[in-house]
């Protein structure tokens, strides 16, 4: 008993340990995985229409970018966008006139970073789940009439939607432990008040353990979510 309480003892909160920070951590590693994974959707949906568009040099834009994204590390995107935001936004402010020396904020720079990352992949996921949906359904409701908004809306959206959760689910699961890269940049989210609490103290097993616990945690809980939103978009589907 006493090993466990040596153990676990600068785990605890309030001003004795370091439970709290690592709470902290863990929100802004929560917040950090939502905002990113919004706005990767956002610019990955784009991206999917894009690639399905008949303009050809939109589809060459988008596959240039996925093809970047893949095949450059996703640290070293982390860091060029974190430093690379900070040179962009001054040397607009000086062309126009004004005094340099601004900083973005780290989170901001992560969730850039991170959302431009991760719209890649969800642009495949998109463009997979489009091309899903069967002609044939695009096909008959073209011949009663329907408009190629309603189409959209009515038939292929949902269907596609229903196609891409499983992707998407995979794919917030990748996020949300992808936000240990923003370490690097000094934002103190889990990783890193895990490595400042093991440094300080001296017990980095203690405080990794813990990080990967609560990493865990929110993995488990992310999947438990994932499945229950499976069953619903399957509601009504016929087995086979």
């Amino acid at each position: 008993m006493d090993s466990i309480n040596s153990f676990l003892g600068p785990l605890a909160f309030g001003s004795t340990g370091w439970g709290d920070d690592l709470a902290r951590g863990a929100w802004i590693t929560l917040t950090l995985a939502l905002w990113s994974m919004s706005l990767g959707l956002i610019f990955g949906l784009g991206l999917a229409g894009m690639k399905l568009s008949r303009f050809a040099p939109l589809r060459w834009l988008a596959a240039g970018y996925t093809l970047f994204i893949r095949g450059v590390p996703e640290f070293l995107i982390l860091l060029v966008v974190f430093f690379g935001s900070d040179a962009l936004i001054n040397a607009g402010l000086l062309w126009m006139g004004f005094e340099a020396g601004v900083e973005v904020p780290k989170f901001a720079a992560a969730v850039a970073g991170l959302s431009a990352i991760f719209a890649a992949y969800a642009c495949e996921i998109f463009r997979g789940a489009y091309l899903a949906v069967p002609p044939g359904q695009i096909e008959a409701a073209e011949a009663i009439g329907l408009s190629r908004g309603k189409i959209f809306w009515r038939i292929r959206c949902p269907q596609m939607l229903r196609f891409a959760i499983p992707g998407l689910g995979n794919l917030w699961m990748v996020v949300l432990k992808d936000t240990s890269l923003a370490a690097v940049i000094a934002l103190d989210e889990l990783l890193r008040i895990s490595k400042l609490g093991g440094e300080t103290e001296g017990r980095q097993l203690t405080f990794f353990v813990a990080a990967g616990c609560i990493y865990l945690a929110l993995t488990l809980v992310s999947d438990i979510g994932r499945a229950w939103i499976e069953r619903r978009a399957r509601r009504g589907m016929v087995k086979v």
